[in-house]
């Protein structure tokens, strides 16, 4: 019973942390409006960076072994580089809505790397569940007109490979060094090499910036940078990775549904009709058997 409870709490905890990323494209199309690529991509971290040191410094939390670095470095090059820049290159052309159904392909992702990287092994019922899911927002995809390939896709699919790397690896890292840690330590190592190019594009016309773009970037440094991963890595440790990473599905109708509310983009019945099938998809993906073979020893 307490091992359902811990699972059930890991979905919880998942549930939070997508509805927080849910928010990240939305902000990221605001913010990079006024402050370009490279302040959007790499300030975020720079500012999140100032808040982990704190928290880090007050507990006078330990550092991370040799070979818990190495997963370190990999949960950065995803969450930390990776996926702002790449996300906020591409939302300087793209709407929220076309981006939030590419990264709807980011549950799969994860979900992939988990079976090689975490040792998760989903049952068959998963796997349909998981690519029905993955059928269900790529019909909706060509419905919308994106069946054209564009540059920006290309940065949001490479964006869906290198951040569902960084889950699996941070999720599996998450049960040993705890789920706040990770993405700390994450940005700790990040940061320094942000500081210059991020110097570099600061100018005196922010000081003009709308609030509202200012609000979108530091919802995105603490929130999408920060706290949105604390939770959705400490539900990813109770919960399992594969399993918890089916609630990404929601994401991209979240999103659609934040940028009709706070960009004005609208909301279609077939949006709608989809968005159920997703809702299905991962509830049915939520109670499929998830098992997990048994770990290979790792040095240090």
């Amino acid at each position: 019973m307490q091992k359902d409870n811990r699972k059930k709490l890991g979905l919880l905890f998942g549930l939070v942390g997508v509805v927080c990323f849910s928010l990240t494209l939305p902000s990221t199309s605001v913010a990079v409006k006024y402050f370009g690529t490279t302040f959007v991509g790499l300030g975020r971290t720079v500012v999140a960076a100032i808040l982990v040191t704190i928290v880090l410094i007050v507990r006078k939390e330990k550092l991370p072994t040799p070979r818990q670095f190495k997963s370190l470095l990999v949960v950065a090059a995803g969450a930390v580089l990776g996926f702002p820049l790449l996300t906020s290159w591409a939302m300087e052309s793209l709407p929220v809505s076309h981006g939030a159904v590419v990264l709807a392909l980011l549950p799969l992702a994860t979900t992939g790397f988990a079976v090689f990287r975490a040792g998760e092994i989903p049952s068959f019922t998963f796997w349909f569940a998981s690519i029905t899911g993955s059928f269900a927002v790529i019909a909706y995809a060509f419905h919308l007109g994106f069946g054209g390939l564009y540059f920006a896709d290309l940065a949001l699919l490479a964006a869906v490979v290198i951040l569902g790397l960084s889950y699996a690896e941070g999720g599996k890292l998450a049960q040993e060094l705890g789920s706040w840690q990770v993405i700390a330590w994450a940005v700790i190592i990040g940061a320094p090499l942000f500081i210059i190019p991020v110097g570099m594009n600061l100018s005196a016309d922010m000081l003009h910036v709308p609030l509202q773009a200012w609000i979108s970037f530091f919802y995105l440094a603490i929130v999408s940078q920060f706290l949105a991963y604390v939770a959705w890595y400490s539900g990813m440790a109770m919960g399992g990775i594969a399993r918890v990473s089916q609630i990404q599905y929601l994401q991209p109708f979240l999103m659609i549904l934040f940028a009709a509310a706070f960009l004005g983009e609208s909301i279609s019945l077939f949006t709608i009709v989809i968005a159920v099938i997703v809702v299905l998809s991962v509830v049915l993906g939520k109670n499929a058997s998830v098992s997990r073979r048994a770990p290979l020893p790792e040095k240090n």
